[in-house]
């Protein structure tokens, strides 16, 4: 088995576990593309300078411990094979072939994808205020809170969820409550 397949039937098999997580944090970085123009009319006047850019990238990377990009594609293989393979369970093998073959397609273009994040950073923080993230990133405690992200994150958002659930009841339940005391019934 080569690389590409351990990498990728692991990944499918790790990734699968931490499915909450990656999609909290591609909600985030949906919501950073929205905000995004944003952010862009407010610097019309001034131009990313290369080194604030730079800075911007090399945050994108200390931040990245787990593999967001390769998640992501693996999450893309995992989707397209739970689609297919019920329509057409005798084709397993060669689907499953296929999914790596199109996996090893996106090797090497992580960069275009961070390079759109570090923009928005770069967008977002003046190069000193870049410079300070990226020496917090840089040190023992910034990688364990980078490393610590993805699975408090994972907790963080279990716990939204049950508040929200939780809310939307008591919420609901308190605004019935007030009408009924002015005489409304609902």
């Amino acid at each position: 088995m080569g690389f590409n397949t351990k990498m990728g039937i692991k990944l499918m098999t790790s990734t699968s576990k931490r499915a909450p997580i990656i999609a909290a944090l591609l909600s985030l970085i949906f919501s950073a593309f929205v905000a995004m123009p944003a952010l862009s009319q407010d610097n019309t006047a001034a131009e990313i300078s290369p080194e604030a850019l730079a800075l911007a990238r090399k945050y994108v990377d200390l931040t990245d411990t787990g593999g967001l990009y390769e998640t992501t594609i693996v999450q893309a293989g995992i989707r397209t094979y739970k689609t297919l393979l019920p329509q057409n369970p005798e084709i397993a093998d060669p689907l499953n072939k296929a999914i790596e073959a199109v996996i090893g397609t996106y090797k090497g273009r992580k960069g275009e994808l961070f390079d759109q994040f570090a923009r928005v950073y770069a967008a977002s923080f003046t190069t000193e205020e870049l410079q300070q993230i990226v020496d917090f990133y840089s040190s023992p405690t910034g990688q364990k809170l980078a490393k610590s992200n993805s699975v408090t994150s994972g907790t963080i958002n279990r716990i939204m969820d049950v508040f929200t659930s939780n809310l939307n009841t008591e919420f609901f339940a308190a605004v019935r409550a007030e009408l009924k005391s002015k005489g409304i019934d609902t």
